[in-house]
């Protein structure tokens, strides 16, 4: 049954009826309806303080619960701060909704104050958008807008509302059925092409399998490891596909690509058959892609027909759900042949012996400077699997991804994709939000973390009991190890200074600060971190010019690995298998 609403009122009841229990906003203008109405709503509003913090605060949220996430922001610049965080959104296909506001309708297109064309901004960023011109448009466009973010590849959408639609009266009544006769995902995969995968696999002798974001987004990260155990094939991992399969499991081995572990990218050199479930061979997991696999036959599932063959070309494509296409695929793979079986069980057993020759190491004495790597080893063991944790973007990333205890799906968040700085700490407010029983950890740079550090003030006025981990190094670390490493040590423009006291800085927005410089340090900082009821900020002093290990040089194949400097003593983390 219908009734009698204004358009602002409607917004609040298409939320409601999604099952939209909060979202992250900062006011303004052309949203005052807005956020008049939301006194009404039942939905909780999360002020940020600032609009990028909303976007990226609702995308950890959708990473976490598997839910749509939603924020809120006014015209002009309030929507072209959304900008950034829907970019990171669509690279990582996470289903975001954003709702904006605009200028009255009868001032778009006369440069209004606070005007900005922001569906033409946001055009190649989103998944789709639109601008609301009729206040009885708004139940079907949220309706729609809700089935795009959340089917097919997930991705961002934006809605962008006149003040005056936001005034105006309309008849509610939210549509069960959905008329989008032009969107139509395949989610079921052709099923000759899986017979075609299925004796594929059964023919193989090096086969490996390369988890990746999709398979967290279909919730598929069983059907993976029954695949993996059922068929004696090793797993490794995209920086998305993290969590896909517990690290520990002798099958799995962890990250490949420009840092991931010898054992892994050995693997992906050395197969003959590659089953790519849910990535889309980014030049960071690639390389130089035209020397990537070069002995390996591919199969590649993606539900995006658009990733098949973009990157690296495919001898067995499946356009689906990574979900519906194994539970399609398992019941239709049939045991290897003897001389299969055996080859298999040997190569297994190789790349398990790669990783004992290889693991992932670090010099540490206790005359050196705090090992960033041992920071993050240390939270990983204290807080345990069933923790959150969430990175910035650099070195301090990539050595989580490396050495934190991954074993379950969505308790890892980065921004991957487009590689945001700043994402980290709005990123961990709403993971926060998303698990409010849950422990949540950022670990982030000391550059990162300036780039968005007023969210401290979210984090305090919210009570949310993020542990904030920052690996201060004094420099853009990653830009400061390319220097290094490819530019003869000319460091240029890597060091702020006078850095900030980021201890006196965490007690000025009202949260305790610790300082901790030494290894002596590490568990009592962190066991009293633990014990706080809101949040709490650690500053680690690490060694400033540690580096990140494997790496690839950039356009080399990932086979052309550096492993690190050549040190008579390292540490090795476990070892698996």
């Amino acid at each position: 049954m219908s009734e009698r609403l204004n358009g602002a009122q409607a917004v609040w009841r298409c939320l409601e009826a999604e099952g939209v229990s909060v979202i992250f906003g900062y006011p303004g203008g052309a949203v005052l309806p807005l956020y008049d109405a939301l006194l009404d709503s039942s939905v909780r509003h999360i002020l940020v303080r600032h609009e990028q913090a909303a976007v990226h605060a609702a995308d950890a949220y959708a990473r976490v619960t598997g839910q749509v996430g939603v924020c809120l922001a006014t015209s002009g610049p309030g929507a072209t701060n959304l900008v950034t965080g829907l970019a990171n959104a669509y690279m990582d296909s996470i289903p975001v909704i954003a709702v904006t506001g605009q200028v009255t309708s009868r001032l778009i297109g006369r440069d209004a104050f606070q005007e900005a064309d922001v569906t033409g901004i946001t055009l190649p960023i989103t998944k789709h958008n639109y601008l609301v011109q009729r206040p009885e448009d708004l139940p079907r466009v949220f309706r729609e807008a809700f089935h795009i973010a959340r089917t097919g590849r997930p991705g961002p959408v934006l809605i962008d509302i006149p003040k005056d639609v936001q005034s105006q009266m309309l008849e509610y009544d939210y549509p069960a059925q959905l008329n989008l006769p032009g969107y139509r995902p395949t989610v079921l995969g052709n099923p000759r092409q899986i017979q075609l995968a299925a004796e594929a696999i059964a023919s193989a002798e090096r086969p490996v399998i390369i988890a990746g974001g999709g398979v967290v987004s279909a919730g598929a990260s069983g059907l993976v490891r029954d695949l993996a155990e059922m068929q004696d094939i090793p797993v490794v991992t995209t920086l998305m596909g993290i969590g896909a399969m517990p690290v520990t499991h002798p099958q799995c081995f962890g990250l490949l690509g420009m840092h991931g572990r010898f054992s892994a990218n050995r693997a992906v050199s050395e197969s003959d058959l590659v089953i790519a479930l849910g990535m889309r061979f980014d030049d960071r997991v690639t390389g130089g892609a035209g020397r990537y696999a070069p002995r390996a036959r591919v199969v590649h599932v993606d539900v995006d027909p658009a990733e098949i063959g973009k990157n690296r070309s495919v001898d067995i494509p499946i356009v689906g759900d990574v979900g519906k296409v194994l539970e399609a695929l398992l019941p239709s793979l049939r045991a290897p042949a003897l001389r299969a079986a055996e080859a298999r069980r040997a190569w297994l057993a190789q790349v398990q012996d790669w990783e004992r020759q290889r693991p992932i190491a670090y010099e540490e004495s206790d005359d050196r400077p705090l090992k960033p790597q041992r920071v993050i080893e240390e939270i990983s063991r204290l807080a345990g699997p069933e923790a959150i944790c969430v990175v910035d973007v650099g070195q301090h990333q990539m050595w989580a991804a490396q050495l934190w205890n991954h074993q379950q799906p969505r308790r890892f968040l980065s921004s991957s994709g487009l590689g945001t700085m700043g994402f980290g700490l709005p990123a961990a407010i709403g993971a926060q939000v998303a698990a409010p029983g849950g422990e949540v950890w950022l670990v982030v740079g000391d550059g990162g973390l300036q780039m968005t550090l007023q969210e401290l003030a979210t984090a305090v006025q919210e009570e949310l009991p993020i542990r904030i981990a920052v690996i201060n190094n004094g420099f853009l670390g990653m830009v400061r190890q390319w220097q290094e490493m490819f530019h003869r040590r000319r460091y240029s423009a890597v060091q702020f200074g006078p850095w900030p006291d980021f201890v006196r800085l965490a007690e000025a927005f009202g949260l305790p600060g610790l300082r901790v410089q030494s290894l002596a340090e590490v568990g009592p900082a962190l066991t009293r971190a633990r014990l706080e009821k809101g949040p709490v900020l650690i500053d680690f002093i690490v060694d400033p010019e540690e580096c990140v290990f494997p790496m690839v040089p950039p356009g080399q194949g990932i086979e052309k690995m550096i492993l690190g400097p050549d040190v008579p003593a390292v540490r090795p983390v476990a070892v698996k298998g």
